[in-house]
């Protein structure tokens, strides 16, 4: 195989899985959907697998959260972070769907929304595409001399929208701002007056942002090439020059405007021969960008991303807690904090005569509870001391100081046991789940009978799986963009 030839199908495996409904296919419809040989294809999942950008289960491989590393790094590249937070304010503002889109060939790709929570809402997801000659977004892109445009009902009936354009420092238009409603809220000569003096406003401040350096610099940090040492492991099914160009592409999100080939050889510990002959090949499929600065193009948000980045949290702990359960042979789940309850967002249940039952959807006193515990040790203490401890069983703690004390022995262990708080003959053991930015948004239990699982069985046997499962919970949750 040619050396980056391995890049090129590769990418085109990771296209065919974007494409097919649900994200997922067997080998042999890879086979099919690419035109490669099964041999081939089976290299290119053994390494893709290995990066961790896909996920076996079965028969059938699938999109992993990793993944969005690759259009994260589109994002960065573009400034998109320095972005969100006047578009969010916009959206809040007006109480109307904001979003950011850039052209993209012959259409325009969204890279940015914030969402109103409606029954009729705009499901357009970050990386999903519209005709740029259809859409209000793609009338200002096409045609630079636009202040601002409307789309009344071109795509669908009933949907209504006005854009602006937002301007790199040079004047070229990079990005087009649209407020998106409904004609059952507005028309669109209604929309358009209510929101553009809005519009305008954050443009600037948009505007603003792009013209403003990078905070801490655009100097990439050196690091080596480690592309080498999954070789002894995997053998002959390793393709380095697939891992080596995801490396490269990754890497030119560095910095906003992306990186000189330079730059990238010290990001990714790569000669920059190496460097450029990836370069030039993710620019002659469309996945990278310019001159003597190279960043990742549009185009690399087709890769999963719109998929991927709308993942709820039950979904991306789900397998985690499959394989948990199957482990430890007793029933796994996460839930979050809402008011003062835990909420089950996920469960992996086990198959036996006496069982726990608890349903996604069910609530339960976080007081009582093990990934409650864990859950409180995250808040404030006068969070804390607003709880109500009302008693469940014989054995649940309602003295406010014991209480207290057990929730600061889970902050400082990072685990928390309940030994039949909730209710008799029920044990359970959780650990905190961070986000990638450090903050507690959820707790993974492993629940059983109490006849079944002494105490030191929890902690000595079932604590090491549970956390080494919130251990690969927690990659996942640091690639999902933090609006998720």
């Amino acid at each position: 195989m040619e050396p980056h030839g391995a890049l090129e199908r590769g990418l085109s495996v990771l296209r065919a899985l974007a494409a097919a409904p649900g994200c997922r296919l067997r080998a042999t419809d890879l086979v099919q959907a690419t035109g490669l040989a099964r041999a081939t294809v089976d290299r290119v999942l053994a390494t893709l697998v290995h990066l961790g950008h896909l996920r076996a289960e079965g028969k059938d491989v699938l999109l992993a959260p990793r993944l969005l590393e690759l259009g994260a790094a589109y994002l960065a590249a573009g400034g998109l972070p320095a972005l969100d937070r006047p578009a969010a304010e916009l959206a809040e503002r007006l109480d109307e769907s904001v979003s950011l889109a850039v052209l993209d060939g012959d259409s325009v790709r969204f890279v940015a929304r914030h969402t109103r929570r409606r029954a009729m809402a705009v499901s357009l997801r970050v990386g999903d595409l519209l005709p740029a000659d259809r859409c209000a977004a793609g009338l200002v892109l096409l045609d630079p001399a636009l202040r601002w445009a409307v789309d009344d009902q071109l795509v669908e009936p009933g949907l209504i929208a006005v854009a602006a354009p937002v301007r790199a420092p040079g004047g070229d238009v990079v990005y087009a701002l649209s407020v998106t409603s409904h004609t059952s809220r507005h028309t669109a000569a209604e929309l358009r007056e209510h929101a553009l003096p809005y519009l305008t406003g954050t443009v600037a401040a948009m505007e603003t942002a792009l013209a403003s350096p990078a905070p801490g610099g655009d100097r990439p940090v050196a690091t080596a090439d480690r592309s080498r040492e999954p070789k002894g492991e995997l053998g002959a099914s390793y393709l380095q020059s697939l891992a080596r160009g995801l490396g490269v592409l990754t890497a030119l999100g560095g910095a906003p405007g992306g990186l000189t080939l330079a730059e990238a050889a010290v990001a990714t510990g790569l000669p920059r021969a190496t460097v450029r002959r990836a370069v030039q090949t993710l620019a002659a499929l469309g996945y990278v960008r310019g001159q003597h600065r190279f960043a990742p193009a549009p185009r690399v948000l087709e890769l999963g991303y719109a998929h991927l980045s709308g993942q709820t949290l039950a979904q991306l702990v789900q397998p985690h807690l499959a394989a948990l359960a199957a482990r430890v042979g007793e029933s796994a789940s996460v839930a979050v904090l809402s008011g003062d309850d835990v909420l089950y967002v996920a469960r992996v249940p086990t198959t036996s005569i006496m069982s726990v039952d608890i349903t996604v959807g069910t609530r339960f006193p976080a007081h009582a509870t093990s990934m409650g515990r864990v859950l409180l040790a995250a808040e404030p203490p006068e969070r804390l001391a607003a709880l109500t401890l009302t008693p469940l069983s014989r054995r649940t703690l309602t003295d406010p100081g014991a209480f207290a004390a057990a929730v600061r022995q889970a902050e400082a262990t990072g685990y928390a046991v309940v030994d039949q708080e909730l209710e008799e003959g029920v044990r359970s053991i959780a650990v905190p789940l961070h986000s990638g930015d450090g903050r507690v948004v959820a707790a993974a239990n492993v629940a059983t009978h109490a006849s079944r699982a002494p105490l030191a069985h929890l902690t000595g046997t079932i604590l090491p799986e549970l956390r080494e499962a919130a251990r690969r919970m927690e990659a996942d949750l640091a690639h999902l963009p933090p609006a998720r």
